[in-house]
């Protein structure tokens, strides 16, 4: 299983979700069981039912920032888009950017607020190579206070080309999200509502919180036809010791460690790389891929995701191939809604 298009697949355009629905736990949720290979259809809110007492959910509480930038170039007023990844030492800005004609180091590019009023500049300081730039913003403002005036959410480029309406401010964010630094959502999240969470919790289902910020990898594709010559990007993740304990006594007491999306799985699976669960914080590029075996994962809840793209390798990898490969046609053929505002599995 090496090669990328062993990971492709045909989805009917009109399959990919353009938004939420109304209420987050009406969701459907392909529901299936390694053990048996069954395959049953269910709905997020039915998740009380399925789980057990002494299971945790392990969810992730990035916080999407506004990163998605949009300025012109003031030397020639030509309009040009960014992303905002990561802040540096310094305090400079790691951008994904783009705009057209030929862009130099030295030059400033204004960026406009939400309002389409010039706001603040930005200075291109270093071209990194593949769309990437060191910038400086020209302001004193933490990172985080100017991206809430002049960011937008970074819808990925699959809903509505990647233009936010105002209802993305909510949707595009999970309940529990009070980390920021992820420039994309966790979207298994997305499904929870406090009231599901509390129903979960009166069912004996509990809940622990880790941290991935979504990185600027989520973006990129898989350019390799031997996917074992893929390099992903670093992202900052953590898990501290009071989760690592819980989780521990979850296992002893014979409960299931319930990953929610495939990015709480990868820093999971990093801080469990030595064989055992232990306190971790830092960056991670793991690629899970087979023939990994997975060392603190015991149940995914994901969503359903892109062709030949890394997260999909990750799910096949957890759920049997094969397995996998039969969830994803039943989706299909049942019409499930697929991507970031989507419906949901749950591999058992």
């Amino acid at each position: 299983m090496t090669s990328i298009d062993q990971y492709d697949y045909h989805l009917p355009s009109d399959l990919i979700a353009q938004q939420p629905l109304e209420k987050r736990t009406d969701a459907r949720l392909l529901v299936v069981n390694r053990q048996t290979q069954e395959i049953t259809h269910q709905h997020v809110r039915d998740l009380p039912d399925l789980l057990g007492a002494g299971d945790c959910l392990v969810l992730n509480n990035t916080k999407v920032v506004p990163a998605r930038l949009m300025g012109r170039r003031v030397t020639t007023g030509g309009r040009w888009q960014g992303l905002f990844v990561e802040t540096d030492a310094n305090g400079n800005w790691l951008v994904l950017a783009k705009t057209r004609g030929k862009i130099q180091p030295g030059e400033k590019v204004v960026l406009e607020n939400r309002e389409a009023r010039e706001d603040v500049e930005l200075e291109l300081l270093a071209n990194l190579g593949g769309g990437q730039w060191a910038v400086k913003p020209l302001s004193e403002e933490s990172p985080f206070d100017l991206l809430e005036r002049v960011g937008r959410v970074p819808l990925p480029h699959y809903i509505r080309g990647g233009e936010m309406m105002p209802d993305d401010w909510k949707d595009y964010q999970t309940v529990f999200a009070e980390s920021p630094g992820a420039v994309a959502a966790p979207t298994a999240g997305l499904h929870f509502t406090h009231e599901l969470l509390n129903k979960m919790s009166a069912k004996g289902v509990d809940r622990q919180f880790v941290t991935l910020h979504v990185g600027m990898g989520t973006f990129r594709p898989i350019g390799v036809d031997n996917i074992d010559q893929h390099e992903m990007h670093f992202e900052f993740g953590e898990i501290n010791q009071e989760t690592v304990d819980h989780l521990a006594k979850v296992k002893a007491d014979g409960g299931r460690v319930v990953s929610v999306g495939t990015t709480a799985t990868r820093v999971l699976e990093t801080a469990a790389s030595e064989g055992q669960l232990q306190p971790w914080s830092g960056k991670t590029n793991l690629f899970i891929r087979p023939p990994y075996e997975f060392k603190a994962v015991d149940v995914l809840l994901t969503n359903f995701h892109l062709p030949k793209s890394t997260l999909l390798i990750l799910v096949r990898t957890f759920g049997g191939d094969q397995l996998i490969r039969q969830a994803y046609r039943e989706a299909i053929r049942e019409e499930y809604r697929f991507y970031s505002y989507g419906d949901a599995m749950l591999i058992l």
